[in-house]
């Protein structure tokens, strides 16, 4: 069966997923984001209004002006939550975020601030129907409900039946389309990671440096070299994630390396697999697909 997401297609081939931040949400800025060159675009709700009439016209222009040079009916567009993951509560008491995002069709969810393995629970449950199944294959503890699916099928493509069956977390179900991960972005967050990342139903993680180094005291420290204190913690975070087989998500704006340098550092030895392209992002994606042996169309 056809993947509607991009993102899962390419982390189920071992291939690195490339992001960039969306533009205008807007149905105009819907058109003249379908052709990125992105695999997904990222949402930022953690800062911007939360309007959810923009991002459905957003959605419909990218869905007009598709589909993308890859044969997919849009680029794959994830989300970061307003809510943050401090605690099950605040997850829970803001589960109609949850709702009405993935009742637009957006394809993926980022927890800020996760520091509470329970926040990460409840946040994996308010993305399930009710009736999706467990890791273990029992009855599950989703909480999305019934009533919200025609619209993001419409968007999807697909029926409301399938729709259903599809709108679950990857590769907690191996059929499933949506993507769900994790900002583990300060020294909170770092001590509980382990904790965290065992999860089902998570995707992938990063660190978060501009956060991170935040909580250690440098406001500014976003890319590096980073002070040694953030470099154990970036260490910390990347081993755990890899270790609960999850993708590690990084970006790595050094000006001291040549594209061809940062792809080797990013994919050989780091062995990241979702990347925050940044500066110039289109032209290092291009380096950086070619180096992996890409073959699926940016």
């Amino acid at each position: 069966m056809p993947r509607i997401n991009r993102a899962i297609e390419l982390l189920e081939s071992g291939q690195p997923v490339y992001y960039t931040a969306a533009g205008e949400i807007s149905y105009e800025g819907g058109l003249a984001e379908a052709a990125t060159w992105a695999d997904f675009l990222l949402i930022d709700y953690e800062h911007r209004p939360f309007d959810m009439t923009a991002l459905r016209s957003f959605m419909r222009g990218l869905v007009d002006a598709g589909p993308t040079r890859s044969g997919h009916r849009m680029p794959a567009i994830f989300c970061t939550l307003p809510a943050s993951g401090k605690s099950a509560s605040e997850v829970l008491d803001n589960q109609w975020q949850i709702t009405h995002l993935l009742n637009a069709g957006v394809h993926g969810l980022v927890l800020c601030r996760a520091r509470d393995p329970e926040a990460v629970k409840a946040f994996v449950d308010c993305s399930r129907f009710v009736f999706h199944r467990d890791a273990e294959g029992g009855p599950g503890t989703g909480l999305r409900g019934n009533g919200g699916q025609q619209h993001p099928a419409e968007i999807w493509g697909i029926s409301p039946e399938e729709y259903l069956q599809r709108a679950d977390p990857w590769p907690l179900n191996p059929a499933g389309e949506l993507l769900l991960g994790l900002k583990l972005e300060d020294q909170e967050c770092a001590a509980a990671a382990d904790e965290c990342l065992a999860v089902p139903g998570l995707a992938y993680a990063e660190w978060g440096p501009g956060d991170m180094g935040m909580s250690f005291g440098y406001p500014t420290n976003h890319d590096p070299p980073y002070p040694p204190e953030m470099e154990v913690v970036r260490q910390k975070i990347k081993t755990a994630t890899q270790s609960a087989g999850l993708a590690f998500l990084m970006s790595w704006d050094d000006a001291e390396m040549s594209p061809e340098d940062k792809a080797r550092f990013l994919f050989d030895d780091q062995q990241v697999k979702v990347v925050a392209a940044g500066p110039n992002g289109a032209a290092f994606a291009s380096v950086g697909r070619r180096h992996t042996g890409r073959r699926l169309p940016a």
